[in-house]
């Protein structure tokens, strides 16, 4: 694929997560971020284990590419694993998930709306590089002494 998306296209998505009160401790903060950093490598290491470890079981996946196509929703935790899976077996490459920017918008002791830029990277043929941006917004729940990703959009700004 080779489409792009418009300048801005992804403003349309902002308004649900405009700033709001941050109630959690810096620790707890930390912890949120270290969820989102456990889904990146669980992505990029195929880890479907890890991966199923930072998802509620009702999670919800979501992406739209390039302003243009939709994917999902993907629902429950069965089935977005399913959808990493069959990903994963066609990727020929090396990626890295960078996130970038994260930003918990708002805040309590049960749910954290966060937002963070992709910078999606290949090694590919020996070489390194782009090969998406975008934008992710996650709701995170905390249950059980963890943060799981509840809810996931992804909005990327090029097809790939």
């Amino acid at each position: 694929m080779s489409a792009k998306a418009a300048a801005g296209w992804g403003s349309r998505y902002l308004p649900a997560i405009r700033p709001g009160s941050v109630a959690l401790d810096p620790a707890e903060q930390f912890a949120v971020h270290q969820a989102l950093a456990r889904y990146a490598f669980a992505l990029d290491q195929q880890d479907l284990a890890a991966l199923e470890a930072v998802l509620t079981e009702d999670a919800t996946w979501t992406f739209e590419i390039a302003g243009e196509n939709d994917l999902g929703p993907v629902v429950g935790r069965p089935a977005i694993l399913e959808f990493a899976r069959d990903a994963m077996g066609a990727e020929t490459d090396q990626r890295r998930h960078n996130l970038v920017n994260v930003v918990v918008h708002s805040a309590d002791a049960g749910t954290a709306l966060v937002h963070a830029y992709l910078l999606l990277t290949s090694n590919a043929g020996g070489s390194s590089g782009v090969i998406a941006t975008g934008f992710y917004t996650f709701r995170l729940d905390h249950a059980g002494g963890e943060w799981r990703i509840a809810e996931l959009f992804l909005g990327t700004d090029n097809a790939w």
